[in-house]
């Protein structure tokens, strides 16, 4: 015998051999494209700390939004920018607000999309929380009212899925319940069950205004130092009617997917987050790394790891980058 009898750079030799042993396959479909919209006509503002990202205004959105249609990105996720800020966050919930009149227009436009909602108060509130404030604390059960009273105003507008990221206790629950009674028992709820207190959401705090006034989020969102702490976060989001679950952020928590993934078998998505985003802009207009190549990297770790839907702002360029 010959040594070495196994050689595994066989299979590595030319392309046709390494793509018919792939194991993890990145796809237009996995993809899930995040987009800010705000009120006004004609705007397009884009965000400093993340190149290439802009608040749109509907109408510049609805133009933005041809090229993902072209490309067939299959779902966007839309965020909010209201006209102005109160203590209860009242626009996230009200009948014309930022969120409803962009559902309506993007469902119009191009009814194809899946249009997902972010349901949660910070970008809404003068004080940034995710929730009610008293003396200081964020309530928690008042404020489930407030989500699932917004929950059921994007569904009405046309959402065709939503998704709570406020990390409240029993949120997903008090959702779910007022979406069956209003009618909408067929509107899924993709949960961000497994959110961390985490540093890399500063530039996505800059596109939507939504840095807390006041102290953090670490009374609410998970300690990055857990991981069994997220299988129990995951289970009660299960168990109140989850049909997606997420982990936010991604690059950090690739174990966190892979144990909620083994454990539950569940669709998983992964976050993607606006500092992943921009770190590697940055290095990119540095000079410092190939873009193209690290975010196809990035992206299918993330999928290797577990994750069924992958939430990036690169979704339009990697979009255009598999079908070359």
């Amino acid at each position: 015998m010959t040594f070495p009898a196994q050689r595994p750079r066989r299979l590595r030799s030319n392309e046709n051999i390494r793509r018919m042993v792939r194991e993890t396959v990145l796809s237009v479909d996995d993809l899930v494209y995040p987009v800010f919209v705000t009120h006004g006509k004609g705007v397009a503002r884009p965000v400093e700390s993340m190149p290439g990202v802009y608040n749109y205004s509907i109408d510049m959105l609805l133009r933005h939004l041809e090229e993902a249609a072209r490309l067939k990105i299959p779902g966007i996720l839309l965020f909010g920018i209201p006209a102005a800020k109160d203590e209860v966050g009242s626009e996230a919930y009200a009948e014309d607000g930022i969120i409803q009149q962009a559902v309506r227009a993007i469902k119009e436009a191009f009814p194809e999309f899946l249009v997902i909602t972010d349901i949660c108060l910070c970008e809404y509130t003068s004080h940034g929380h995710c929730g009610l404030i008293r003396d200081g604390r964020v309530l928690n059960d008042p404020t489930l009212d407030l989500l699932a009273r917004t929950a059921v105003s994007h569904a009405a507008a046309g959402a065709d899925m939503v998704a709570p990221s406020d990390m409240m206790d029993g949120r997903v629950g008090a959702i779910r319940r007022a979406l069956d009674e209003e009618g909408f028992e067929s509107v899924p709820v993709m949960a961000y069950s497994a959110k961390y207190a985490s540093a890399f959401y500063g530039p996505f705090r800059d596109a939507a205004g939504s840095a807390p006034q006041f102290g953090d989020r670490k009374a609410y969102q998970m300690d990055p130092a857990n991981s069994d702490e997220a299988l129990r976060e995951v289970w009660l989001d299960i168990e109140e009617g989850a049909d997606i679950v997420m982990v936010k952020p991604a690059l950090a928590y690739m174990d966190v997917i892979r144990r909620v993934k083994d454990e539950f078998g569940y669709p998983v998505a992964a976050y993607n987050v606006s500092g992943e985003y921009s770190m590697i802009k940055a290095a990119a207009q540095k000079g410092w790394v190939d873009e193209r190549r690290i975010v196809m990297e990035t992206l299918t770790g993330i999928k290797r790891a577990g994750a069924d839907i992958v939430i990036t702002y690169f979704a339009l360029d990697v979009a255009k980058w598999l079908r070359e």
